[in-house]
């Protein structure tokens, strides 16, 4: 949903110099005001394809550029992607993502793709796709097989972004979002913290966020996991949880209809770290023991930590993909008339 509010480096930075109670009761209030205070829409993240990325991002461990002993592995069948949705809809997630190691996607695989997003959709769960940057016609098609939200990450602000990715620009980035929007695909961004930048790039990170036409509906916050091999593994960088918790409280008050989620980095949180960041707005997290290669919590792990905060698991009709919303509405049409329909979705 997009919004009037345009923010500036200074607004963004006031927010983030707040004191930090005052900060989470700011960002708390927004959250109730637009979001169940008590709700996380969790989603699960599979590997579609990884390894010898082209790319020279340098937390990543799937660049074929640094040596970090991970196995490169070809495109998954769609089989083996439908086992793995199934299980993730069995596990309470409601959204699949799919991520492949790539710059781009070639042309030759997008009829693959094309039929993963499909067989996921018609399992009820919503669908999401990272695969690097896009053309017009890749999104459009994408878009065609029923993919609802695209990944694709600014990583940081602007002006730090070239110490962190040379191989592509940020324009780069921002002409990917253009299109996956133009094809009316839903758009998931947001970035890394702990890569060494400081409080005017985080800050700059979430301005463009939340400059852009329309905010992204979901804007994953990363934390850094410093991965062997990769240039930033012996980083002496260090960001305080706080830290964490506060960029999180930012996001939630710059971008108020969007669901902020707790992405890479929640393996090294405690539970009362995750619980702040609930506090602050966070409201949607992935579950599962691997987040693409590196650690995520268990999902008994989260189970557990939902039962103790009191959350519930977030679900949204659109979750129940296009056979089921058919069946539905159906069902309410041949009803019409009876009590049963009145009201029945207020």
């Amino acid at each position: 949903m997009s919004t009037s509010q345009r923010w500036t480096q200074v607004q963004a930075e006031a927010l983030f110099n707040k004191p930090f109670l005052d900060l989470l009761f700011e960002a708390q209030q927004v959250h109730r005001k637009h979001f169940k205070a008590s709700e996380v829409q969790v989603s699960t993240l599979l590997s579609i394809k990884t390894g010898s990325c082209a790319e020279d991002c340098k937390y990543c461990p799937q660049s074929a550029r640094y040596n970090t002993g991970l196995e490169s592995e070809r495109l998954m069948q769609l089989e083996q992607v439908m086992s793995a949705a199934r299980k993730a809809l069995e596990a309470g997630s409601t959204r699949f993502c799919m991520g492949a190691a790539w710059k781009n996607p070639h042309e030759r695989d997008m009829p693959l793709l094309e039929e993963m997003v499909k067989g996921v959709k018609n399992m009820g769960l919503e669908t999401c796709m990272t695969l690097g940057m896009l053309n017009e016609n890749q999104a459009q098609r994408l878009a065609a097989a029923g993919l609802d939200f695209y990944n694709h990450n600014l990583d940081t602000s602007p002006e730090f972004y070239s110490n962190i990715v040379t191989t592509r620009t940020y324009e780069d980035r921002l002409d990917t979002l253009s299109k996956v929007r133009e094809a009316g695909i839903k758009v998931c961004s947001g970035g890394i913290v702990g890569l060494g930048e400081d409080v005017h790039d985080r800050a700059g990170l979430l301005v463009e966020l939340a400059n852009l036409p329309t905010p992204p509906e979901s804007v994953p916050i990363n934390m850094l996991v410093k991965v062997k091999g990769t240039p930033l593994a012996d980083s002496e960088n260090y960001l305080d949880p706080f830290e964490f918790i506060r960029t999180i409280a930012v996001a939630r008050i710059m971008m108020p209809y969007s669901h902020v989620r707790l992405s890479a980095g929640r393996e090294q949180m405690n539970e009362q770290t995750q619980a702040l960041c609930f506090m602050a707005g966070a409201n949607s997290l992935f579950y599962g023991c691997k987040l693409l290669t590196t650690p995520n919590p268990a999902e008994d792990s989260d189970k557990a930590l939902f039962r103790k905060l009191g959350i519930n698991i977030e679900h949204n009709i659109s979750s129940q993909g296009d056979i089921a919303q058919e069946a539905q509405l159906t069902e309410a049409l041949l009803t019409s008339d009876t009590s049963h329909y009145y009201n029945a979705a207020p």
